[in-house]
C-alpha cells in the first residue's frame, strides 16, 4: 500500500503492489508470498479486482453490494460482491461496451449500450434482450418516472426507447449535428445534452420542448487561453435543482446556476485533455473532476484546489463509492485502482478494518520513497563522482536532489568508498560486544570529566536514598542519569577547576572534603587498574558526621574565607616576583620606526602636540592660531566676520624655496662675474 500526501491529505493506494497471474496454483502463490516481501505486504482488497487488458467503465449499485465494471478483450461486465470481497460473476459480450447503467437496486437490470450501435438488456440470467438505435450511440439516460431511455450519437435527434411499452418513441430533434454526452436531473428530471458545438440543450420531458440553451464554448475561453479549435461538451452532471457541471473537450469545468446563462467558476485543467468524468462530493462541497492523465478535487464554492492524484496509466472512468472515502478508477491497464482519502469519509461497511490500518499507519508515520530508487542531493552526487550524470535519463530531478536507481547507488559507493563495508562490519560487531557487557553485572565506573564531582553526587545520591527509605518518599532522578547534563561529564571543556580563585572563595569548605574524596579516587583508580571482577563500595564517612562538619558555627567558615584570601594574597605576591625577575633577565632591544621620504623627525613631542590640538574645539584652535599670527578675524560692514589666513608650509615646499634662492643668487653671481670680464676685456684692447 502506497501512500501519498498532497495539500495535507493524504491518500492511501489500495492496489498498489505487484499482482499474481490467474493461472498460478495456490500452493506457488502461498511460495510466492513467503519469498516476496512486496506480495506479502500488499493489500487485495477484492479479489481478483481487475480486467484482462483494459477496464473502460466502473460503477456501483444504488444498494452499495455490487461494484460492475466492463472492459476489454475480449469485452466482457464483472460483478464483484463487497460482502464476500471477491468476483461473483463474468459475462462476455459480443462488442466492446460505450457505457451501461444500473436500472435496479443490485445487478438484476442492467442496460450496455455497445460499439455497433446495439442495445442489450441484462437480467440476474444473462442477457434478457438486445434491440438496434438508427445511430452510433455515445451515450443514454434513464428517465424513472416514464421508463422512457434516452441515447444520444452521432446524429441531431435523441432516440427515445419506452421500456414499459417495448418501442421507440418520437425522438427530440436538437439543433446539434452530434451529441456526445447527456444526463437528467435526479430532483426535477430535467433532461440535458452536450453537443459537439460546444453547446448544452435542455428539454422537458413532459412536453417534450426545448426549456433552455447555454453556450459553454464562449463562456469556457479565456483571456490567456489558446484554442485551436471550438471545445465541446464532453462531460455532464447535475447536483440538486439547481447546480449542473459541464466539462470541455479543452480541460475546462464550468459550474452554472440553472437560473443564469453565466458560469459560476470555470476550473482549467491545465493538460488540454477532455473531461472524462465529474462527480460531486457533497460532505466537503467538493467536485471531483478527471481527464485522463489526472484527478482534481476542488471546492464548487471558491474553486480552490483540496487535492490531486495521478495515476500510472491513463483514466477511462471514476466512481466514488457513496457516502465515504473510496474512489475507484478504471483505467488503461489490467488492474483497476482503488483509493481511500479518510479526510472525505469513512471507509465502507464492508472494509471498515481501513480505518483501523489508516490510524495505525498515521501515529507512526514514515518517510515514503520510491522502492527502487535513492534520493541522493547534488553535494552526494559530487561525493560519489556522479556529478556528470545530472542532465541524462539516471537521474530524475525532484525537489532539491535526484531520484536514480538503487543499484547504480550500490555500485557507485562502493567505487568511492571500497571499505565502507568492513567499517559496516566492525561497527556492528563492537555495537554487539556493548550490548553483552552491558547484560552483565556492571560495575560503578566514574566519568573521565569531573570525577570528583561524579564521586560527591554518588554519595549525596546514596544519603538521599537512605533518608528516603526512612521517610517512605519516592527517588529523585540522578543528574548522572540525566541526559542533559551528560556532556558535563563527558566533554573537557567543563572541567571544574578548583584551583581558581571564585571556586576556592565560594567553597571554602571543600578542601576537607575534597582530600577525603581523593582518597576515594585513587582507590578507585588502583582498582579500576587491577580490573578486578568484584569492586566494593569505597567506605567513609556517614552521612551524619560529614553533614556535622559542613554545619559549622558561622565563625569557622569566616575564618576559613580569611586563610583562602590569605592564601590568594600570598600566591600573586609570589607571581609577581616572578614577573619582575622575568623582566630584569629579558634585555631591552631597540626598536627601529621608518619616516617617510620627504619628512623630517624632529621629536615624539611635535605627534603629541598635534594630537592635543586635534582634541580641542575649533574656537581653541581658531584662538592659538590668532596669537601665532596665521589667522585673522574681522568685522566687515555687512555685519559677518572675515577671516584671513596663511597656509602653513610643509617642509618638502619650504625646501624647494630655500633651493630656488640658492639658485637665484647663484645666478646673481655669474651675471656679475661675467660684466666685469667684459669691462677688463675692452680697456686692455684700448690699451693696445
Amino acid at each position: 500500500m502506497q501512500v501519498s500526501s498532497l495539500n495535507e491529505v493524504k491518500i492511501y493506494s489500495l492496489s498498489a503492489g505487484r499482482s499474481l497471474p490467474e493461472w498460478l496454483s495456490d500452493r506457488k502463490k502461498r511460495a510466492l508470498q513467503k519469498k516476496d516481501v512486496d506480495i506479502r505486504r500488499r493489500i487485495e482488497l477484492i479479489q481478483d479486482f481487475e480486467m484482462p487488458t483494459v477496464s473502460t467503465k466502473i460503477k456501483v449499485s444504488r444498494d452499495g453490494q455490487y461494484i460492475m465494471a466492463v472492459g476489454t478483450y475480449k469485452p466482457r461486465i464483472r460483478c464483484y460482491d463487497t460482502y464476500q470481497l471477491s468476483q461473483k460473476f463474468e459475462r462476455c459480450l459480443d462488442s466492446e461496451v460505450v457505457t451501461f447503467e444500473i436500472l435496479s437496486d443490485d445487478y438484476s437490470k442492467i442496460v450496455f449500450l455497445q460499439c455497433d450501435r446495439f442495445v442489450e438488456f441484462h437480467s440476474q440470467h444473462g442477457r434478457y434482450y438486445r434491440t438496434r438505435i438508427p445511430k452510433f450511440g455515445r451515450d443514454f439516460s434513464y428517465h424513472y418516472p416514464s421508463c422512457d431511455l434516452y441515447f444520444v450519437g452521432a446524429s441531431s435527434e435523441v432516440y427515445r426507447l419506452n421500456l414499459e411499452q417495448g418501442r421507440f418513441l418520437n425522438s427530440l430533434q436538437t439543433d446539434a449535428s452530434e451529441n456526445n454526452v447527456c444526463d437528467i436531473n435526479p430532483v426535477h428530471f430535467l433532461f440535458a445534452t452536450g453537443t459537439a458545438e460546444g453547446k448544452v440543450e435542455c428539454w422537458d420531458p413532459r412536453t417534450r420542448n426545448r426549456a433552455g440553451l447555454l453556450d459553454c464554448a464562449l463562456s469556457s475561453v479565456t483571456a490567456d487561453a489558446e484554442i485551436d479549435c471550438l471545445p465541446s461538451i464532453s462531460a455532464l452532471k447535475f447536483n440538486g435543482a439547481l447546480n449542473m457541471a459541464v466539462g470541455t473537450s479543452t480541460g475546462q469545468v464550468l459550474l452554472y446556476d440553472l437560473r443564469s446563462s453565466n458560469p459560476l467558476i470555470v476550473k482549467d485543467h491545465q493538460y488540454g485533455l477532455p473531461i472524462k468524468s465529474i462527480q460531486f462530493q457533497h460532505q466537503l462541497d467538493l467536485i471531483i473532476s478527471a481527464d485522463s492523465r489526472i484527478i482534481k478535487m476542488w471546492n464548487k464554492d471558491t474553486g480552490k484546489i483540496f487535492t490531486s492524484m495521478e495515476p500510472e496509466y491513463d483514466i477511462n472512468d471514476v466512481c466514488l463509492y457513496p457516502n465515504s472515502g473510496m474512489l475507484m478508477t478504471a483505467n488503461e491497464a489490467p488492474k483497476m485502482n482503488i483509493y481511500y482519502m479518510p479526510v472525505l469519509g469513512p471507509a465502507p461497511k464492508w472494509c471498515s478494518f481501513l480505518d483501523n490500518l489508516t490510524e495505525e499507519l498515521e501515529e507512526n508515520p514514515e518517510s515514503t520513497v520510491y522502492d527502487d530508487y535513492k534520493f541522493v542531493t547534488r553535494k552526494d552526487l559530487e561525493n560519489l563522482g556522479l556529478a556528470h550524470l545530472i542532465g541524462s535519463s539516471l537521474l530524475r530531478a525532484y525537489m532539491h536532489g535526484f531520484f536514480m536507481d538503487i543499484r547504480l547507488y550500490h555500485k557507485a559507493k562502493m567505487m568511492a568508498n571500497p571499505f565502507a563495508y568492513e567499517e559496516y562490519r566492525r561497527e556492528k560487531i563492537r555495537q554487539k560486544i556493548e550490548e553483552t557487557r552491558a547484560q552483565r553485572v556492571q560495575l560503578k565506573k566514574l566519568p573521565k570529566v569531573n570525577k570528583e564531582l561524579a564521586l560527591k553526587l554518588i554519595e549525596e545520591e546514596g544519603e538521599e536514598q537512605q533518608a528516603t527509605r526512612k521517610r517512605k518518599q519516592k527517588n529523585l532522578p540522578s543528574l548522572l542519569k540525566d541526559d542533559r547534563f551528560k556532556v558535563m561529564f563527558e566533554n573537557p571543556d567543563f572541567q571544574v577547576d578548583e584551583q581558581s580563585e571564585e571556586f576556592r572563595l565560594l567553597n571554602p569548605l571543600v578542601s576537607k572534603i575534597s582530600e577525603k574524596r581523593k582518597k576515594k579516587l585513587k582507590l578507585l583508580q588502583e582498582q579500576e587498574a587491577q580490573e578486578q571482577e568484584e569492586e566494593e563500595e569505597p567506605e567513609g564517612k556517614p552521612s551524619d558526621a560529614e553533614s556535622s562538619e559542613s554545619s559549622d558555627d558561622e565563625k569557622g567558615w569566616v575564618e576559613e574565607v580569611r586563610k583562602q584570601r590569605k592564601l590568594l594574597r600570598q600566591e600573586e605576591k609570589v607571581k609577581r616576583q616572578e614577573r619582575f625577575k622575568e623582566d630584569q633577565q629579558t634585555l631591552l632591544k631597540p626598536q627601529f620606526f621608518e619616516i617617510k621620504e620627504g619628512e623630517e623627525f624632529r621629536s615624539f613631542k611635535d605627534s603629541a602636540k598635534k594630537q592635543k590640538l586635534m582634541k580641542k574645539t575649533l574656537g581653541d584652535r581658531l584662538k592659538l592660531e590668532e596669537k601665532l599670527g596665521t589667522l585673522s578675524v574681522s568685522d566687515t560692514t555687512v555685519g559677518s566676520k572675515q577671516a584671513t589666513f596663511k597656509l602653513k608650509k610643509s617642509e618638502q615646499q619650504k625646501k624647494q624655496q630655500e633651493a630656488e634662492k640658492q639658485h637665484r643668487q647663484e645666478r646673481k653671481t655669474l651675471r656679475r662675474s661675467a660684466g666685469h670680464l667684459k669691462s677688463k676685456r675692452g680697456r686692455g684692447q684700448r690699451f693696445h
